[in-house]
């Protein structure tokens, strides 16, 4: 069974998906979740709606974008090649309101020449905000993309920078 609802957010309605064990998905606003696209996605799997399955999921994310919560402890599950992973893992260890670069990730993995690689691990990173690829830019302090558009990401990294001492 795949479960998903829609939220709204500061940022707008995020699409939120499940297999009613671990968060799988969440589509940013402008990338629109329909149950033709899920169906395509787990073509043997029912989809339904259900908003209660996400509970603990949108409490915590109400909970940072009320700046109150600065890690997420949701489960979680990434679908995706050994490499995005990794990739991944490191990224979600970019603490709240500091932001790292693509080639700072790389050397992290051991692999100083994967930037791009980096950057399209992050591209596809099926849980934008519980991993935050929005704090990683380039090298030389330019945005660099973001699924949800640069103007997204400089508002989620401003607004972490505005929160990370609100305890």
């Amino acid at each position: 069974m795949i479960y998903h609802t829609n939220i709204n957010s500061p940022i707008g309605i995020l699409g939120l998906v499940s297999n009613g064990d671990s968060l799988l998905r969440i589509y940013l606003p402008n990338e629109n979740i329909s149950v033709s696209k899920l169906q395509q996605q787990y073509p043997d799997k029912d989809i339904t709606e259900d908003k209660l399955e996400f509970k603990e999921t949108i409490d915590q994310l109400t909970e940072y974008f009320d700046g109150q919560r600065k890690v997420f402890t949701i489960k979680t599950k990434v679908e995706s090649s050994s490499f995005y992973k990794k990739a991944l893992l490191e990224v979600a260890k970019v603490q709240y309101g500091e932001t790292s670069s693509y080639s700072k990730i790389a050397r992290k993995l051991n692999n100083p020449k994967a930037t791009r690689a980096v950057g399209t691990a992050n591209a596809r990173n099926p849980l934008p905000i519980i991993i935050p690829c929005h704090r990683i830019i380039a090298k030389n302090g330019k945005l660099g993309g973001y699924a949800g558009g640069l103007k997204m990401k400089k508002y989620l990294i401003n607004f972490e920078r505005e929160n990370v001492n609100l305890d």
